[in-house]
């Protein structure tokens, strides 16, 4: 029987962490270059006899990305792999370029929604799709080789592509129908000083919209702080001041999406593919059913069950909503933290063009968010992030599982009980959603302070 070893390295969204602490070195970077370039490019039979392979890097705004980008580059040139920098781009332009150039691999340098502390690396295959767990598997097994340049002569060589965002922004615009602008809308957008600064607001204001932009002045240091989709109060604050229609906030990398109503209410990725699925099934568009994950409120699945639209869960994380989409042949997916998958669209999760499909909705109806979501009333829910040391084994506690049980016994089927591990971060995630408010705060803070006893024994 094979031994199935898990990852090391890679998470559920690539590999992230502290710059400057094992494995967000340049040293490691360089190593991981040398590796991926080995193994990206070693089944490619779309290759001419003498020609080298590419790939393509681009990156956030982190200050860091400077760094983490020439010891990648050096990896890959020593694997033999030609390099193509971007500079900063957002996540699925980074995906959509490596497919429009026909490259070998696409590789972002980003840690996403994390801090300018930190940094990470996603890789993309020749298709624009993230990279199967047993390709990742085989580039950590390559980690440990000697690192041995190929010969001069077969070295690669690198070059910067100036009109890579130009070139992105009319992807995203082509996602948008022919047949409508965004004349009359006032948006503001809120880029999170990251990697969509540069991009976000021409889509939208080519599309015809007032644009306000914020979070669109990166320095280095500061991505995602104050603004973008993990801090939505500026967002909220600013949609009300200018009297917009519609507040876009995207983070740092630019995949996640969660946008704002006139009102300055917030709506989160749930929400937003609900709007999206209810949309597509009145216009006939909707190609099978809709995937959530396992965090998913339970009052958008009953909602799909009203409709008549087949719904399905993954394991949390955009790869496993993608995967999930790819094996039941359907299109549209997504989670609460604003990952939202149209793969008739793009390859993965893009938080400009989910925002164009909801400002579809919203122009082709003539309605705001709150009456495109009407009858959608979501359950209470508690989330308390418990931080673990690496490897803490929770899910052999006992007592925690004691009180998972009572803690659904007493919620029935009116709500349910999640724990889970982080697949980005050493916290153990505790999530209880029901019907009633005060028991499902009451249970998120018994099994979190069962977990918390447990972990300082």
């Amino acid at each position: 029987m094979d031994v199935i070893l898990p990852k090391i390295f890679f998470g559920t969204d690539g590999i992230r962490g502290r710059v400057g602490e094992g494995p967000i070195t340049p040293e490691f970077f360089m190593r991981l270059g040398y590796s991926a370039g080995k193994v990206l490019v070693s089944d490619d039979r779309c290759l001419t006899k003498d020609k080298r392979p590419a790939v393509l890097i681009g990156k956030d705004t982190r200050i860091s990305g400077y760094m983490l980008e020439s010891a990648l580059e050096a990896g890959l040139s020593a694997a033999g792999v030609d390099v193509l920098l971007t500079g900063p781009m957002p996540t699925p332009g980074v995906a959509y370029l490596t497919c429009a150039l026909r490259l070998q691999a696409g590789i972002v340098i980003s840690a996403s929604h994390n801090s300018f502390e930190d940094n990470g690396i996603k890789f993309f295959s020749s298709s624009g799709s993230k990279l199967s767990d047993e390709t990742e598997k085989n580039i950590e097994a390559g980690l440990s080789a000697p690192l041995i340049p190929v010969s001069s002569a077969h070295l690669g060589k690198a070059r910067r592509i100036n009109d890579a965002p130009g070139r992105y922004i009319e992807f995203c615009k082509s996602a948008f129908p022919y047949h409508l602008d965004l004349h009359g809308m006032r948006i503001v957008v809120d880029c999170a000083h990251g990697a969509a600064y540069h991009i976000a607001g021409h889509v939208l204001h080519e599309l015809g919209a007032d644009v306000v932009l914020i979070g669109a002045e990166p320095d280095g240091l500061n991505i995602n702080q104050d603004y973008g989709a993990t801090h939505s109060a500026t967002l909220q604050q600013v949609v009300k001041k200018h009297k917009a229609d519609i507040g876009i906030a995207l983070d740092g990398d630019g995949d996640r999406l969660i946008m704002v109503d006139n009102k300055g209410r917030l709506y989160d990725g749930d929400q937003l593919v609900c709007i999206i699925a209810k949309h597509r099934q009145n216009e006939g568009l909707l190609n099978g059913g809709v995937v959530g994950t396992l965090m998913t409120n339970l009052a958008i699945e009953n909602y799909f069950k009203k409709l008549g639209v087949p719904f399905a869960r993954a394991k949390v994380g955009d790869r496993y909503v993608l995967e999930l989409l790819q094996r039941k042949g359907w299109e549209l997916g997504g989670e609460g933290s604003g990952h939202i998958i149209c793969l008739d669209k793009h390859s993965t999760g893009d938080g400009i063009i989910s925002a164009l499909q909801v400002l579809y909705a919203m122009k082709g109806t003539n309605k705001t968010l709150a009456e495109l979501l009407r009858g959608v009333a979501l359950y209470p829910q508690q989330l308390i992030n418990i931080k673990i040391t690496k490897g803490f084994d929770f899910l052999a506690i006992k007592s925690v599982k004691a009180a998972q049980i009572k803690a659904e016994n007493d919620l029935e089927k009116k709500g349910r009980v999640l724990i889970r591990a982080s697949g980005t971060e050493p916290l153990v995630r505790v999530m209880v959603e029901g019907e009633s408010k005060q028991k499902v705060n009451h249970w998120a803070e018994y099994i979190s302070n069962i977990l918390r006893k447990e972990i300082n024994l």
